[in-house]
């Protein structure tokens, strides 16, 4: 698919230390007040809008057109004078306003790299403007540009993705995500002789404190690239850093597009979501690896791997399947709503679990699917499958599948795993479990097969399809033969957050708050409804009624 530049396309900033313009014949509001602007810092976007590169001259680029001078691309050229200083020559103008046949402005910036990336910035952009590279001209004189993030992103939901990482607020709660903040320092601190005297990249700086963290370790230079409005936000608290400052240069755009001055030697991300996967961050990540880094160059994170083990958890059971019951009215407001029951139902269980659990609820062993990133192809990532094959430690109900993550940095020095697991500590992630319709039974010894088959989709996530089978035990069980099978389909856009704060867990022997809870739960419900009145349910729970939990814990799991 082919977009137009427009008010929504990719644009890029620089901070440009000084700034001078010398006109030849205009009639500008800005000559008119000045011919020169000496002091900074200003900021020079390039902004796909009519084909113009703006120059802006003042701290507040919105405030209008009558503090900017706008250079065509397609009759302008760049010569750097000095390593920090460069000067763009302009024949003409697109602005109606302005009748300068032919100016000079003279650019001054704060380090040489980031002369460089200015450099580079202008010849991509000038390239794309002018229809030499994908792009085409169009009727209406824009220009089409073929953008590989917006082909596979709708827009949509890349607009919502930027508007929140745009906003504080949500960068403070990753910030005070501990586990996650903390390792990644120790990761990168700990390995020093990795980023010392080395050019980083940092894939989706947000509020830039991954290069911070570079450039305290020793890194020559931090290329920040954040394409979000997250990005002015970093330049502030880079500015408000001086002894790291000179070193760092944000770059505001997205990485397939962005040109930077040389190559990396490490690339440093948080590009995990939920199931690591979604967001479909780590296709951007891949792809930075191919663009800016040296072979053999390291990627901080290294590794990833996405844990999985059945679990049993009745209760997550009930409390999901009572949610549909409001469908099973047969006179709401005169209305008989039944006919909806069904597919709201598995509506419900259509929704992946957000929250943090005990890990005494799993029933088997975990297993792990890895992803090199150093090595993996982009479109490995467009659709996996995970065969799943387990071993239950104990007879139970099978509720469905639970997921977490973990991600390694391997470097030089230590290598430091980064973990979301249950019963360590809690992250902003917590932990994600498919909840099945149909839930197996299945014993001691039993084996559990199956399969998790994820398919990415163009609102930055995946489609999940599971299935999970209980195969024959005991006396015939190698004969093989499955005797029961259940499976659902799964969103991860659209998780249900069950919680959203951690829950402390007791680990001593005698202490099980989860029996307690779910004890609590059940005279609650026997307060209010005899046993007559509220029946026990068997695995279909289509039929009407409130469905009962367990007076008691039917898993010998809780007590291992």
């Amino acid at each position: 698919m082919e977009f137009s530049l427009g008010k929504n396309h990719k644009h890029q900033e620089f901070i440009c230390k000084s700034v001078s313009v010398s006109p030849c014949s205009t009639a500008s509001s800005l000559s008119s007040s000045a011919s020169s602007v000496d002091s900074g810092p200003f900021i020079a976007r390039f902004n796909p809008d009519s084909r113009v590169l703006h120059l802006w001259f003042d701290r507040e680029p919105e405030s209008g057109a009558a503090n900017t001078v706008d250079v065509d691309l397609q009759n302008a050229q760049l010569f750097k004078l000095s390593p920090t200083e460069s000067m763009c020559i302009s024949e003409g103008s697109t602005n109606k306003t302005d009748e300068s046949y032919s100016r000079a402005i003279s650019i001054g910036f704060r380090t040489e790299d980031e002369g460089k990336s200015f450099h580079y910035a202008f010849e991509h952009w000038k390239k794309d403007m002018i229809g030499l590279g994908t792009g085409s001209r169009l009727e209406n004189g824009s220009v089409s540009v073929k953008s590989k993030f917006d082909d596979k992103i709708e827009a949509a939901s890349a607009k919502m993705y930027f508007h929140y990482y745009g906003q504080l607020l949500h960068q403070q709660n990753m910030l005070q995500d501990y586990v996650r903040t903390g390792t990644y320092y120790a990761a990168v601190i700990e390995n020093r002789a990795d980023f010392h005297g080395r050019v980083v990249v940092d894939v989706g700086a947000g509020s830039g404190i991954l290069s911070l963290f570079a450039a305290q370790a020793g890194a020559k230079h931090v290329y920040a690239v954040e394409a979000s409005e997250m990005a002015e936000y970093a330049r502030r608290l880079i500015a408000g850093n001086p002894s790291l400052r000179e070193r760092i240069t944000v770059i505001k755009g997205k990485v397939e597009d962005v040109e930077l001055p040389e190559k990396a030697d490490i690339l440093i991300s948080e590009p995990m979501g939920t199931l690591l996967v979604n967001e479909r961050m780590l296709e951007t990540y891949v792809i930075a690896r191919d663009r800016f880094l040296i072979p053999n160059g390291k990627m901080f994170p290294t590794t990833g791997r996405i844990h999985m083990a059945p679990f049993s958890d009745e209760f997550l059971y009930v409390e999901i399947a009572n949610k549909a019951l409001f469908w099973q009215q047969q006179n709401y407001y005169g209305v008989d709503l039944t006919p909806l029951y069904g597919s709201a139902f598995q509506g419900y269980f259509g929704q992946p679990v957000v929250d943090a659990f005990d890990p005494r609820l799993l029933v088997a062993p975990a297993i792990f699917h890895t992803l090199d990133f150093t090595c993996m192809k982009e479109e490995e990532l467009y659709e996996f499958d995970i065969p799943l094959s387990f071993i239950a430690s104990v007879g139970t109900r099978v509720h469905g599948l639970a997921c977490w993550f973990d991600v390694l940095f391997d470097g030089s020095t230590v290598q430091r795993w980064l973990t979301t697991a249950p019963g360590a500590p809690t992250t902003h992630w917590y932990q994600l479990r498919c909840v099945l319709s149909q839930p197996l039974y299945v014993m001691a010894g039993q084996e559990i097969t199956g399969r998790l088959h994820m398919v990415a989709h163009n609102a930055q996530s995946y489609t999940m399809y599971l299935t999970m089978s209980a195969k024959m035990w005991g006396a015939g069980a190698e004969q093989g033969g499955i005797l029961q099978t259940s499976s659902g389909k799964l969103d991860l856009k659209e998780p249900y957050y069950r919680m959203s704060q951690p829950q402390a867990y007791a680990w001593a022997q005698d202490q099980q708050p989860h029996q307690q809870l779910l004890q609590s739960q059940v005279d609650a419900l026997k307060a209010t409804k005899t046993q007559e009145e509220i029946p026990l349910q068997s695995q279909d729970v289509a039929g009407p009624g409130l469905i009962q939990l367990p007076s008691q814990n039917t898993g010998a799991h809780m007590n291992r």
